[in-house]
C-alpha cells in the first residue's frame, strides 16, 4: 500500500494538486516527502507550520513611500529562482488558526506577500490525526477541500528489506507533459456520472472530524477527473487511481465514480466524428451525456472546422431520436468553440428552441 501512496503523490506533485498526507509519528513521511521531490528533480522547501506566524505567509509589512508592501520569506522567494519546487507544509494540523487561513490563501491564490508563485510549485502538507498529535486539530473545511488527501504508513516487508538492503526508492509514474486524451475522457466520464447522480455533486459532511478529509464538491470532482487522466497518461495501476481520485471525493463517492467509468461502455469519439449515424441514441441518459460528452471533447483536442461539424451531425442524431435535451446540454461546449467565420451549423437548427428555453444560448 505504501508504493500506491508514493505513486500517487508522485502524480499529484507533477500535475500540482496540493495533497495532504496522514499518517503517524514516525512513519517517516518526511523523509519520503522529501525523497520523491529528489527523485523528480525537484528542489524542496520545507516550511514547518507549527513555528511560523501568519505574516510568514501573508508577508511583513514594510513601508514603501506612502504606501505599505508585505515582503515575502526566503522560502518564497526561493521558489521564483527554481519554479518546479515542492514546497512541503509539515505539521499543518498544529499550526494555529490564523496561520491555517494564511496558508490556504498561498494554496488557492499561490500568493505569498506581495509575491505571487509560479503555477508550476507544488504543495505537498503532512500532518499526524489529531488524535495522535499534541495540539493538533482538525482542518477548517475549505482548507480540507483544497487537497487530495492520502495515508500513509509504512510497509513492514519494505522497511525490513531497507534496513537489510539499503533505502533504495523505486521508480514513480512519470506524467506527460500533454495529456489532453486522457483528460477528454475523464471529463466525459465525470459529465455522465454527475447526470445520473446529481445529488453527489457536493456533500458537505456534518461532523467535523470529516468535513476535515476529503468530501465532494464542484471542486474536488473537477480535480478528481484531473488526477485520474494524469494517472491513465502515467500508465499508473487502477489503485493508484482510486487512491487519487478517493482522495478528493471520499470513499463512498471514489467508488460509485470510478464503477461508473469502469462499467460505462461509451463508443469512441473517432469513430463517431468519421460517421455520425453510429451513435447509439437509444442509451441511458448519463451513457449518452458522457458519449456526446466525449465527442466534445475530443473536438476540442483537436478543433477544426470539418470536426466541429461532424460532432454537430452526431447531436442531431440524438435529437432526431427525440433527446435533443440532452444533446442541448453537450452542444454548449461546441457553441463555445465556433470561430467567428465559422458558418452556423444546419444541424444544430433541430435543438435550437431547447437552447433557448434552458438559456444556454
Amino acid at each position: 500500500m505504501s508504493q500506491v501512496v508514493r505513486e500517487a503523490l508522485a502524480i499529484a506533485i507533477q500535475i500540482g494538486q496540493p495533497v495532504m498526507l496522514w499518517g503517524g509519528p514516525g512513519e517517516g513521511k518526511s523523509r519520503m516527502i522529501e525523497q520523491l521531490a529528489e527523485q523528480l528533480d525537484r528542489p524542496c522547501e520545507v516550511v514547518v507550520g507549527s513555528v511560523r506566524e501568519a505574516s510568514d505567509f501573508v508577508g511583513l509589512p514594510m513601508r514603501v513611500g506612502d504606501s505599505v508592501s508585505f515582503a515575502p520569506p526566503l522560502w518564497a522567494t526561493r521558489c521564483i529562482e527554481h519554479p518546479n519546487t515542492v514546497v512541503f507544509l509539515d505539521e499543518l494540523t498544529t499550526a494555529a488558526p490564523s496561520v491555517q487561513a494564511a496558508m490556504l490563501r498561498v494554496i488557492l491564490e499561490r500568493e505569498v506577500g506581495d509575491l505571487r508563485l509560479p503555477p508550476t510549485v507544488s504543495f505537498v502538507a503532512a500532518a499526524n490525526p489529531p488524535e495522535v498529535s499534541a495540539g493538533g486539530d482538525d482542518l477548517a473545511p475549505p482548507l480540507a477541500n483544497r487537497f487530495c488527501h492520502l495515508d500513509w504508513q509504512a510497509d513492514t516487508a519494505h522497511w525490513v528489506s531497507g534496513m537489510i538492503r539499503g533505502w533504495q526508492p523505486e521508480d514513480v509514474p512519470q506524467v506527460p507533459s500533454s495529456y489532453s486524451i486522457e483528460l477528454a475522457h475523464w471529463k466525459a466520464m465525470l459529465a455522465g456520472f454527475i447526470t445520473a447522480r446529481p445529488s453527489i455533486l457536493r456533500e458537505i459532511p456534518t461532523d467535523t472530524v470529516s468535513q476535515g478529509r476529503a468530501w465532494p464538491s464542484p471542486r474536488t470532482w473537477d480535480q478528481a477527473h484531473r488526477v485520474a487522466a494524469a494517472a491513465d497518461a502515467a500508465g499508473a495501476a487502477f489503485a493508484v487511481r482510486s487512491a487519487l481520485v478517493t482522495g478528493l471525493v471520499g470513499v463512498g463517492a471514489a467508488i460509485e465514480f470510478l464503477r461508473f467509468a469502469n462499467t460505462a461502455e461509451l463508443a469512441d469519439p473517432e469513430e463517431l466524428l468519421a460517421e455520425p449515424s453510429s451513435l447509439v441514441a437509444s442509451s441511458r441518459v448519463d451513457i449518452l451525456l458522457a458519449s456526446l460528452a466525449a465527442v466534445t471533447a475530443a473536438v476540442s483536442v483537436h478543433c477544426t472546422l470539418e470536426r466541429w461539424q461532424s460532432a454537430w451531425q452526431v447531436l442531431a442524431v440524438a435529437c432526431e431520436a427525440g433527446r435533443a435535451d440532452v444533446a442541448a446540454v453537450a452542444s454548449v461546449g461546441l457553441i463555445e468553440m465556433r470561430q467567428p467565420d465559422w458558418p452556423a451549423p444546419a444541424a444544430a437548427a433541430a435543438f435550437a428552441p431547447v437552447l433557448r428555453a434552458a438559456e444556454l444560448v
